[in-house]
């Protein structure tokens, strides 16, 4: 155990010591800085942002498309029609509000964005209560957040700072908008508690979820560890992934969670 956190210290990015306070919105500059720092992070944010846009292609083309949690996110360099917005001040944001009270009209959103939001949401009924509110019919909310494999349930355990608690429920009381977060609540409420979902919100269809990407956001170093191969690898653990797909529900790290307002009769 000693062994593993002294390797943890020699692999922690020193700049992260001048973070002592994760809900700062002025830690954006630093954030922003070390993703464009780091390829193996980029092309993995470039794939998950792929995975949001193709999902959307069948939206109501009339609504807004919004992305919550833009704070460090690049994804409108892709799609110029995505409004960014963020619950923290962050510079460069479009709009600044909870998803809890989201200032848009009913029937308002074609399509609701977010990666590793959720989990960081402290009230997911209200959310969902919202997102139903906003959403036009045939509209889409799509998000890529920590799935629970044997694999996953290792590294977050036991390498990542935020706490991933499968016995929890669909929120949690303590810690700011970084700072608290139960990474498990995803699969919570779309796996554990999936009969309760429907139940709750049969107008939110879940349509898939797809469990993937074991090794690549883990060898980038995510945004507190320095990366732990050449960038030139990339292709190279790309095809590893390709290789290991068929594994995915053992050990894929994240899960690509879509899911379709439908009128309900």
């Amino acid at each position: 155990m000693t062994s593993a956190i002294t390797m943890l210290n020699l692999l922690r990015l020193p700049e992260l010591s001048k973070m002592t306070n994760l809900d700062n919105p002025n830690n954006i500059h630093l954030l922003r800085a070390i993703i464009q720092r780091k390829p193996f992070l980029i092309k993995t944010y470039k794939s998950f942002y792929h995975q949001l846009l193709v999902k959307i292609q069948t939206i109501p083309p009339d609504g807004k498309i919004v992305e919550l949690g833009s704070g460090a996110s690049f994804l409108k360099e892709y799609n110029s029609q995505i409004i960014t917005s963020d619950v923290l001040p962050y510079d460069g944001v479009d709009l600044v509000f909870s998803a809890l009270d989201m200032p848009f009209e009913d029937n308002d959103i074609s399509a609701i964005l977010m990666i590793d939001v959720l989990h960081h949401i402290k009230d997911s009924r209200q959310f969902f209560r919202e997102a139903d509110r906003c959403l036009k019919p045939g509209g889409k909310l799509v998000m890529i957040e920590p799935a629970n494999t044997c694999w996953s349930k290792f590294i977050y355990n036991n390498f990542h700072h935020e706490p991933f608690n499968p016995r929890g429920y669909w929120g949690f009381e303590e810690g700011g908008p970084l700072s608290g977060a139960n990474m498990a609540i995803p699969w919570i409420i779309f796996n554990r508690d999936s009969e309760l979902f429907r139940e709750e919100f049969p107008s939110l269809r879940v349509r898939s979820i797809k469990i993937h990407t074991p090794l690549r956001y883990l060898i980038s170093g995510g945004l507190s560890m320095r990366q732990l191969l050449p960038s030139a690898l990339f292709s190279l653990v790309q095809f590893m992934e390709w290789l290991l797909s068929p594994l995915n529900d053992h050990l894929g790290m994240f899960m690509t969670i879509e899911v379709e307002k439908v009128k309900v009769i």
